[in-house]
């Protein structure tokens, strides 16, 4: 998935492979005489469009929604309700309902996003359950729309059935045309960065909590409107048909089989489960109850066996050639790196402050009072024995983890106590121990995340983050997975990614981890560009030689506290380094 610049021909394609088979679906069905069959087939693009709400939200999040027939009732009952105590037409109804369930799902989302995983999924749950008794306690037991026999299409009630799928069709290609332009947009791309790494998209500047928002509202609003539809196609509403556990389960099953986090998915799934499962109950119900749930319970076992991704990605696939990538030669061209700035003889500005920070996991002190400066333009090695609480600082510096006591600031701005897309905000940039990376998007993709925050235009977006990628010697793996990278290029593409929206300071956290010696090299040569651009780097190492070569000043941590601190010749040949590296036996021998 990208951010191209949208050319008028995909969209273009896309939108005549919808409407086209919008049409061709109208037109078998206007040919279907039968009235069960005609309820059918309308029953199948709500299905769908249900569906195509819930992977507006699941699909792209990552965030398993178990509870979306809380959205589905809240339409039904808002239509339902509406038109019988009030009088108002289901024309309207359907409008409200679509605010309604964008409400809930605000109002939902709230204190469930808090939770994550299965904590997530089962608190979904448990919403449409609760509403399933609230309305049986308020006494909708049972909630039939009146007939207006004298102005039926006013109230949406007509005669021919076959009128309620093109209504049904008409929302489906509504909530098609939105997923596609959110798939196509800034939206798809950063919630699929949070359902891939929630922790790199907010290292990267992302702010995970509006674009919840944002798709559970979207998916909420659809789910509502397709649950009020349910509700006149019915003409009879009751807390179990719509709040109930088989509403839920079918949202996620049509979008399971289908495949999660595409366009097409949804609607393939509920176009062939919904009828398949409809017909075996018509048929065979008598005989065999709940053949429904016999249906759907294969076809997800068929998909987990045969198609994990979705019957649609399976398809997809026979049509993609398989192409074989060798990795491509790194190359750096250190003159794409604009120098910014100019040596003097003046007194290096302080650029970071860090000031008695300390950590504590229980009884356990990571770090302890510790403090220091950095100044522009410089490179600060931290080193320190396994343990030393390296990591932990960076992740303190960055906002993953909340410090004990002490404060840190840069260029005037406190920090302490700033989210991780804040700091990012703030002009600092991170790469990550374990390489943290969106596996499932090109390495533009990856990089162009970063850039969000700073720029607002998609086109100059994707300029900022091909620089930033062509600078680290990556320009000819620009539209390859990410998962089809080398250690080495996930390192640089993770730098890159850093890199792209600019940033004051750098934090590089073991990035020479597991590399070779001519991959060693290429990445020093990188580091040093990008401080000769302008940019400070703060970086944690266990490399010495690479270390005492590339730094201009030397941080040593040893059991959370700082130990020494001056040019890398100095702290190399203190006593108290050695000793935290290779013990007293070897600090005794150094000062011999």
């Amino acid at each position: 998935m990208s951010l191209p610049v949208k050319t008028s021909s995909s969209l273009s394609n896309a939108l005549v492979w919808i409407l086209g088979s919008s049409v061709l679906y109208a037109g078998a069905v206007w040919m279907v005489q039968d009235r069960y069959y005609q309820l059918l087939f309308t029953l199948a693009p709500i299905w769908a469009l249900v569906g195509v709400a819930w992977n507006i939200f699941s699909g792209y999040s990552g965030l398993m929604s178990f509870g979306h027939a809380a959205f589905f009732g809240v339409g039904a009952y808002s239509v339902a309700l509406l038109m019988t105590f009030f009088g108002i037409s289901p024309w309207f109804g359907l409008v409200f309902a679509g605010f309604a369930g964008a409400l809930s799902g605000v109002l939902i989302g709230w204190p469930t996003f808090r939770l994550r995983g299965h904590y997530f999924a089962l608190a979904m749950l448990a919403f449409p359950l609760a509403l399933l008794y609230v309305f049986e306690w308020l006494g909708f037991q049972e909630v039939t729309l009146p007939m207006m026999r004298e102005n039926p299409i006013a109230y949406m009630q007509f005669t021919d059935q076959r009128i309620y799928v093109l209504i049904a069709l008409a929302l489906l290609v509504a909530a098609l045309l939105v997923n596609l332009k959110l798939a196509r947009s800034r939206f798809g791309l950063s919630l699929l960065a949070i359902k891939q790494n929630e922790a790199a998209a907010m290292a990267c500047g992302i702010n995970p909590v509006p674009w919840k928002f944002a798709a559970i509202a979207i998916s909420g609003a659809f789910t509502a409107m397709a649950g009020g539809l349910y509700a006149v196609v019915l003409l009879i509403v009751t807390p179990p048909t719509v709040f109930g556990m088989l509403s839920s389960a079918q949202a996620l099953i049509v979008t399971l089989f289908g495949g999660i986090g595409t366009i097409a998915g949804p609607v393939l799934g509920a176009f062939v489960l919904i009828p398949l499962g409809e017909i075996l109950h018509a048929e065979l119900g008598h005989k065999f109850p709940g053949i429904q749930g016999v249906v759907f319970g294969a076809a997800i076992i068929l998909v987990v066996l045969r198609a994990p991704e979705g019957i649609w990605p399976w398809l997809q696939s026979f049509k993609q050639k398989p192409i074989s990538q060798e990795p491509a030669p790194l190359a750096l061209d250190v003159r794409s790196f604009v120098r910014t700035h100019v040596t003097t003889k003046q007194a290096p500005r302080q650029i970071m402050s860090v000031k008695d920070v300390t950590v504590r996991y229980g009884g356990l002190y990571a770090l302890r009072d510790v403090s220091f400066d950095v100044y522009q333009g410089e490179i600060l090695g931290i080193i320190g024995p396994n343990g030393a609480g390296k990591t932990t600082l960076f992740n303190t510096l960055n906002g993953f983890v909340t410090p004990l006591t002490g404060q840190w600031s840069m260029n005037d701005q406190t920090l302490s106590g700033c989210q991780p897309f804040e700091v990012c905000r703030a002009g600092v940039g991170r790469t990550f121990q374990v390489v943290r990376t969106f596996s499932r998007m090109t390495v533009l993709d990856n990089v162009i995340i970063a850039t969000f925050f700073a720029q607002a235009n998609d086109q100059l977006s994707r300029e900022m983050a091909t620089l930033a990628v062509e600078r680290v010697g990556l320009g000819p793996r620009l539209n390859s997975l990410a998962s089809s990278l080398t250690t080495v290029e996930l390192r640089l593409m993770e730098l890159a990614r850093a890199l792209a929206p600019q940033p004051e300071i750098l934090l590089l956290d073991e990035i020479l981890a597991g590399l070779g010696t001519n991959e060693t090299e290429h990445v020093l040569k990188v580091i040093e560009a990008i401080r000769q651009s302008g940019v400070t780097v703060v970086i944690i190492e266990h490399t010495m030689h690479a270390m005492v070569r590339l730094t201009d000043r030397m941080l040593v941590l040893n059991h959370g506290v700082v130990c020494a601190e001056g040019d890398p010749q100095m702290v190399t040949s203190n006593p108290l380094v050695i000793e935290a590296y290779l013990g007293k036996r070897w600090s005794a021998r150094a000062q011999t």
